[in-house]
């Protein structure tokens, strides 16, 4: 679920106020403070930035998603205007100038233009008229203090470049309306699918992969739209590293990965893209006492344990909110309206995902009732969702749905089929998830 644009396109599709463009080299673009201090590669966010943004954003998607909803929408109708630091544009005016010329000619691009022109491959797509793109670009701010000896290899460099170009039109209004999108950069974890980044807008602006602010918006050019972002945008780390980063969410989560090995047993799994359902602690906490007593703290639990974590991986399919990839499919699957699908888990047992948007609004539920309450994080290898409950198998003979706290033997009969006793853990080879 894309919660926060669900949220507000639902109360400003049509309130939506577009500063249309005059040329883009007239603009002055309005950064904020932290885009002015440390070099180019420091200035890639850090860690802390990106960690405490997506804490936040769980934190509160998962308190108050179901009851904000009334009270979000008229905030937003009276403060949409402010989404963006700045309404720098007038009446609409499309530009006869491409997308490379544009960012070439604008004295608030040049930094970004330097390294594009490095790239021929880059270069003649941001100059062809024979299909469209969307931009992402930096303003000069982002670059400031860039020491020269500190630039990253040339692979990288292009990778990073490559990760800006959105494929396809994305005006402002589309944004909206969209989790994610696809970009140039193709990568080979998923399959030599095009990497994408996620989109989101609340109170404090539009921003991409949770941290890139958009500071201006629609630069239309005559292959495609420009919107200019406050920061760099970085290809993602792989999904393992990415929960690593976010222990005061997912903690209980790298613990049981530790005390079952997890991490062993997840190195022996190929796999082409993946989708991982990570409980938060939550989640974890949900389950009561009890079962986290016994999954946690017995020999025997921890072998439940190891299939409950197995539950919530799905290999060999990247499912984000509105779309599907497949490496034996050619043409991906479009998810944006309603959508119906079993993924095989790694525990071999289908995880049921149901995908519902109306406009902008989407909402995600596994196995009919457990929410998704954080969606499409980005990962290298795949995609993160965040439930809100625990996902357990469904129950054979008894009601599915398990709202709070669930008995250990419950627990026990919902897993005990796919639980192995003799597991031999040291066959587990392979790369990292």
């Amino acid at each position: 679920m894309k919660a926060v644009a669900a949220l507000s396109c639902v109360a400003v599709a049509n309130a939506f106020i577009l500063p249309d463009p005059k040329i883009f080299e007239q603009a002055a673009i309005k950064n904020d403070d932290h885009a002015n201090r440390g070099s180019w590669w420091d200035r890639v966010p850090s860690k802390d930035t990106i960690v405490n943004t997506v804490e936040d954003g769980i934190d509160s998607l998962s308190a108050h998603i179901e009851g904000a909803l009334h009270s979000f929408e008229e905030t937003v109708e009276n403060k949409f205007d402010h989404l963006f630091e700045e309404e720098i544009f007038n009446e609409p005016k499309v530009s006869d100038k491409t997308i490379y010329e544009l960012i070439s000619k604008s004295e608030h691009t040049t930094e970004f233009a330097k390294l594009v022109n490095e790239y021929e491959d880059i270069v003649n797509v941001l100059k062809s008229t024979e299909a469209n793109h969307t931009l992402f670009v930096p303003t000069n701010r982002a670059f400031e203090h860039l020491p020269k000896h500190k630039k990253p290899s040339k692979e990288v460099v292009e990778a990073i470049l490559k990760y800006h170009v959105g494929i396809g039109d994305y005006d402002a209004k589309r944004v909206l309306r969209t989790h994610t999108l696809p970009t140039l950069l193709n990568e080979k974890f998923l399959g030599d699918k095009p990497q994408r980044l996620r989109t989101s807008v609340g109170l404090g602006g539009v921003r991409i992969n949770f941290y890139a602010k958009v500071v201006a918006v629609n630069i239309r050019a005559k292959n495609g739209i420009i919107h200019a972002v406050n920061s760099l945008i970085i290809p993602p780390p792989m999904v393992g590293r990415e929960l690593t980063l976010l222990p005061s969410q997912f903690s209980t989560l790298l613990l049981a990965y530790e005390k079952t090995d997890f991490v062993k047993y997840i190195h022996g799994v190929k796999s082409t893209g993946t989708t991982v359902f990570a409980p938060s602690n939550n989640a974890f906490a949900r389950l009561g006492p009890k079962a986290n007593a016994f999954l946690f703290n017995t020999d025997l639990g921890l072998k439940y344990l190891r299939a409950l974590l197995k539950y919530q991986i799905v290999g060999n399919a990247t499912l984000y909110s509105d779309a599907l990839y497949r490496p034996d499919e050619k043409k991906d699957v479009n998810t944006m309206e309603h959508y119906h699908v079993d993924l095989p888990t790694l525990l071999g047992k289908n995880i049921a995902v149901d995908v519902a948007t109306w406009g902008g609004w989407t909402k995600v539920k596994l196995n009919g009732y457990i929410p998704i309450v954080v969606a499409d994080g980005i990962a290298k290898n795949g995609v993160i969702h965040v439930p809100g409950r625990v996902p357990i198998p469904p129950h054979k003979h008894k009601v599915d749905y398990v709202d709070g706290e669930i008995e250990v033997e419950d627990l026990k009969e919902r897993l005990s089929e796919y639980v192995d006793e003799k597991e031999n853990d040291a066959n587990w080879l392979g790369e990292e998830l």
